[in-house]
């Protein structure tokens, strides 16, 4: 017990310190891009006198310092200030935003995992011949192409030219406000609602960039699982499970693939975070209304409050899914649990 308590206090003075971090480094960055925050609120025409009196009530001609301080009191009882776009709370829209992305990475993801790790488990077992070049090949492209070219080049094909996907969206303008959005997560809200019209429609707006950023996923996970598969075929157990006369499959998912689950783990863990954190062009291209959309809109229209709270809110849950993925390690590792 004592144990799992120094544990538990280690993550915890690790994720508060991380954060303290990344809100320093994020306010400082807002402060200092060229960008006039007093501007982006009064617009362009307004008077010397309204532009001051703008200055002085956000706290602007204070040292930095104590701007980050009143910034982060005002962070930790979740204020983020007021977006100057949609003139509603920052959390408020962060709320409404980031399902949209959740959803999106979630489903990317799975499909990253189901396709990459076997890909890549095949491709380590057979290094040299020619299922490791095709799933080399693949995974060579997958990350080389530009998101945004693979975006657009599926919409063409997949949309315009052989209709077998839905469009831009997240949803038919139909079906907007049939589903009650209790989660935010419309596959989700459309079953539990039993809008089975909706939920179909939501599924054939997700396919096109759930698969695009799959396929991001899955390159990176079929590399690294190769990678890890390798590098266990080539240890001594392996070589004593087949001369006791394991078969060379059976050795490879019986006693490799437990080792390989180790550290892919926390590659699983850094690629769903990644799609998290990296979902802006892909969202952009679908005009999927998520995280990354509103954090790019409000950019282009100088709303720092509102790229800082989306940054901020895609950090922690990048140190989140870090720490997750320890405890996690932790768990499937038998040697770390003893430590």
């Amino acid at each position: 017990m004592a144990r799992f308590l120094d544990l538990l206090l280690q993550f915890v003075v690790s994720a508060v310190l991380s954060l303290l971090g990344l809100t320093a480094v994020t306010f400082v960055i807002g402060r200092f891009i060229p960008v006039d925050p007093v501007l982006a609120i009064v617009g362009d025409h307004a008077t010397q006198s309204t532009y001051e009196k703008t200055r002085l009530s956000i706290g602007l001609d204070r040292p930095i310092p104590e701007q980050y301080l009143i910034y982060l009191n005002k962070l930790i009882h979740g204020d983020l200030g007021t977006s100057v776009i949609t003139s509603q709370p920052v959390l408020t829209d962060l709320l409404h935003f980031f399902p949209a992305t959740l959803e999106l990475a979630t489903v990317a993801t799975v499909l990253g995992v189901i396709v990459g790790v076997p890909a890549g488990v095949l491709a380590g077992a057979t290094r040299g011949r020619w299922p490791d070049q095709i799933v080399r090949v693949v995974g060579l492209f997958g990350y080389s192409m530009p998101v945004f070219w693979m975006g657009l080049v599926g919409l063409f094909v997949f949309y315009g030219k052989l209709n077998w996907t839905a469009g831009p969206g997240r949803i038919d303008v139909g079906y907007e406000d049939v589903v009650d959005p209790k989660t935010g997560i419309l596959l989700l809200d459309s079953a539990l609602a039993g809008e089975w019209d909706a939920f179909r429609s939501a599924a054939a707006h997700l396919v096109l960039p759930s698969i695009i950023l799959g396929y991001l996923s899955l390159a990176y996970i079929a590399r690294m699982t190769r990678s890890f598969t390798i590098g266990q075929l080539s240890q001594e157990y392996a070589t004593t499970a087949l001369l006791k006369g394991r078969s060379f499959w059976g050795m490879v998912w019986r006693h490799a693939f437990p080792n390989i689950l180790v550290p892919l783990v926390t590659v699983i863990g850094l690629s769903y975070a990644t799609l998290l954190e990296g979902a802006v062009l892909t969202e952009t291209v679908f005009a999927w209304p998520g995280l990354g959309l509103y954090i790019t809109q409000s950019l282009f229209n100088a709303d720092m409050n509102a790229v800082l709270g989306g940054t901020i809110v895609v950090g922690a849950v990048f140190i989140g899914i870090n720490l997750l993925s320890d405890v996690l390690y932790r768990i499937i590792d038998p040697r770390l649990r003893l430590q």
